[in-house]
């Protein structure tokens, strides 16, 4: 297996010597090859994203195919088109500043818990109409969900503590509707059918934890990157119009998210291997993206690299709901930061340690120096 922060050799072992990994005993099987990943990935008549469990995670879009899956989806959709992320672009810009004006004192922070978590907390919290104030929380139940239980608290604890506290918001806001993406979900309808309660929840987890984990590692992957290549770093400070590309390729070359899992509906064939009805199937999204065959110089970071098409957003009806929200945060923070922070480096001597999930990839804690501009 893998080491947490460094899984980039195992995916490059696994595509030469067995890019279709089953182990018959536990029905599971891995898939590493780009083509093999898109397609775990987009053939939903094959692969089915159905989860068991009767949990709220499970009750969200994440967890359903069509058609079910459409309905939930046009439900969402109107917060997150291009237009309706541009006009939230000044509130951001708004919270990155406050962020940055809280450190920039010091010449130092704790790049995860003081800039790049924040951020997009605030921002879901705010679109969804509850306190920001509850960020500790929010992060404790994320932790939890995503680290599979590995957090302060169990998967089971955090999912029960999170039903408890958005069922008391619906409540309020049935009472009395907001402006709020909450409210406007509670009473919006498709083909004449508004959300279940079970649904509504699973949706409201699903944004405030992937909603902020994306974001939260991409920005602190963007910053490991510029202590790797610090020439990027510059290039970026001279020409913001860059950033853009350069994000897209933190987004291949240390993707936030690293695996998707689906249950294969039928048997069928994957690159000549054979994975059977039932097989729970990992796509490795990370080792799809340094797939040399779609990548050349896959091991490289190329800030301009053209055409980029990566995966670390998904691919087909599951693509990432929240794609132009996590690049705007990104985009915005990224630009003050190195506007705001020069000579922005990691702090000598520490020793960076990885998010505890298998599914999301960042460094826990990421602790900065720079001169305030």
């Amino acid at each position: 297996m893998s080491d947490g922060l460094d899984p980039f050799p195992w995916y490059a072992h696994m595509r030469d010597t067995k890019p279709v990994d089953r182990n018959p005993d536990r029905g599971f099987c891995q898939v590493f090859l780009y083509e093999d990943v898109e397609r775990v990935l987009s053939e939903h008549s094959a692969f089915s994203s159905q989860m068991h469990g009767g949990s709220a995670i499970s009750a969200s879009i994440i967890g359903q195919d069509p058609p079910l899956h459409s309905r939930l989806r046009a439900l969402v959709t109107q917060a997150f088109t291009p237009k309706a992320v541009a006009r939230l672009e000044p509130r951001i810009r708004a919270i990155v500043t406050s962020l940055l004006d809280r450190v920039l004192p010091k010449g130092e922070m704790e790049l995860v818990a003081d800039f790049a978590y924040p951020l997009p907390a605030t921002v879901i919290a705010e679109l969804l109409g509850i306190p920001a104030s509850d960020q500790a929380r929010f992060k404790q139940w994320s932790d939890s969900i995503v680290g599979g239980g590995a957090g302060p608290m169990t998967f089971q604890q955090a999912q029960q503590e999170m039903g408890t506290y958005f069922h008391q918001i619906m409540q309020e806001r049935l009472r009395e509707p907001g402006e709020d993406l909450l409210s406007g979900l509670l009473v919006a309808e498709v083909q004449g059918r508004r959300l279940e309660p079970m649904e509504l929840l699973g949706f409201c987890i699903l944004l405030l934890v992937a909603g902020h984990e994306t974001t939260t590692n991409l920005v602190a992957n963007t910053v490991l990157c510029f202590g790797e290549y610090p020439e990027v770093a510059e290039q970026v400070r001279k020409t913001p119009e860059s950033l853009p590309s350069v994000i897209e390729e933190v987004l291949r070359y240390r993707s936030p998210v690293q695996v998707m899992f689906r249950t294969a509906r039928q048997d069928c064939q994957v690159s000549g291997y054979e994975i059977h009805k039932g097989d729970r199937v990992a796509a490795w999204i990370g080792s799809a993206n340094r797939d040399e065959m779609q990548f050349p110089d896959a091991d490289r970071f190329l800030a301009d690299r053209c055409p980029n098409r990566h995966l670390a957003f998904g691919h087909g009806i599951h693509f990432c709901i929240g794609a132009p929200l996590a690049r705007l945060e990104a985009r915005v923070a990224l630009e003050l930061l190195l506007d705001r922070c020069r000579n922005l480096h990691i702090a000598p001597g520490f020793t960076v340690e990885p998010v505890e999930s298998t599914v999301v990839f960042g460094p826990r804690a990421l602790p900065v120096r720079f001169s305030p501009a």
